[in-house]
This record gives structure tokens, C-alpha cells and sequence, in this order.
């Protein structure tokens, strides 16, 4: 049985969650935008995420993972679910004094084939670092899969299976209108934790 979702169907979940947030928001990228998801809302339901998670694991089965690796905080819960769906270990990885680790004695086997895993993806840092540390440790980084592509430039050269490509406006601080009529800015990510 097919696991697949269409994007209409994942944005009627998002929606449904009241997880498509309005206001004035810095991404984790330091971008700011009037529009966010926030995907740990739709999280909270396990039998929903595990649902999202095997349409995941749909799209990248044929690549051979080996490995789930996701950046902490927003790429756990779901990349979890992913690798679970697809069989296989999970690790994820940490700031520790602001640089990308994998700690709790995480590692990546040499030559294993590694599917990096995030909850949204605007301009990939995030995964880029996971990606380069996957590298230093002799594994090999296939794909990026994410509940949400919020359009745009990525930093990562891996092809990205999104569930819903969301285009989204989003500004760098110095050119957001919303900073210049004084809107309030909230900053719900997890970059800063």
C-alpha cells in the first residue's frame, strides 16, 4: 500500500494543526518572513507523524539508506519517524558553543550511504553542516528529505524530496518592510537553544 502524500494533503495537515503561522518571524537562517510553519505542531500527533514520515521514506527508498542523520531541534522528531519507517539507524547532531557536532557517541560507518532528514528547509544550513559532518566522518551523504521546502537557494548540493514546496517570501533583516513599521519579531526556531 502506498504511503504517499500529495501536497494538497500536507498542507490541509499543516493547516488543520494550525501549524502555518502569520506575523513577523526570523527563520533559524536569520532571514526574516511574514509567514511559518512550525512543524513541531503537527509532531504531536504520532500516528500523523509516522504517516508523514513513511511518504518520506516512499520517496527515498530506492537510494539505498543505510543511515538517518537530522540537525537538532526540528529534524528529530521527524527523522526519527524516517528512519524507523525505512528500518535503519538514527543519530542527530548538536550545537555545542555554536558549532554542528554529533555527540552521545554518534557515529557514521565509514561508507555508509546517509539521508540527511529536517523538518523544513528554507536555505539548508542547518543541513549543510550535517552533511559536511557525515562527510568527515567517511560516511556518504545521498539525499535530503524534508516535511517542507520553503523554496529558494539551498547550501547543500543533494537532491531534496520534499513533502510540500511552500513558496515563501523571506527577506534578509536589513530589506524586511516589517522591521521598518516596527512589527514585533518573533524568532519560534530552534537555532538558539
Amino acid at each position: 500500500m502506498s504511503a504517499a502524500m500529495t501536497e494538497e494533503e500536507v498542507l490541509e495537515v499543516l493547516k488543520r494543526a494550525d501549524a502555518v503561522l502569520t506575523g513577523h518571524f526570523q527563520l533559524t537562517s536569520g532571514r526574516h518572513s511574514d509567514t511559518y510553519v512550525q512543524c513541531a505542531r503537527v509532531l504531536e500527533d504520532p500516528a500523523l507523524t509516522t504517516r508523514l514520515a513513511a511518504a518520506l521514506a516512499e520517496r527515498v527508498s530506492a537510494s539505498g539508506i543505510d543511515l538517518v542523520a537530522a540537525p537538532a531541534v526540528g529534524g528529530i522528531v521527524i527523522g526519527f519517524a524516517v528512519a524507523q519507517a525505512l528500518g535503519v539507524r538514527f543519530i542527530f547532531s548538536e550545537r555545542e558553543q555554536g558549532v554542528m557536532r554529533f555527540r552521545r557517541g554518534f557515529s557514521v560507518p565509514p561508507g555508509a550511504r546517509v539521508l540527511i532528514v529536517e523538518d523544513v528547509v528554507t536555505t539548508g544550513g542547518s543541513v549543510a553542516e550535517v552533511i559536511a559532518l557525515v562527510r568527515e566522518a567517511g560516511g556518504v551523504p545521498v539525499a535530503v528529505a524534508s516535511m517542507i521546502d520553503r523554496g529558494g537557494p539551498k547550501a547543500f548540493d543533494l537532491p531534496l524530496y520534499p513533502l510540500l514546496r511552500l513558496e515563501v517570501d523571506s527577506w534578509e533583516p536589513d530589506a524586511c518592510a516589517l522591521c521598518s513599521a516596527s512589527v514585533p519579531l518573533y524568532s519560534p526556531g530552534s537555532r538558539r537553544l
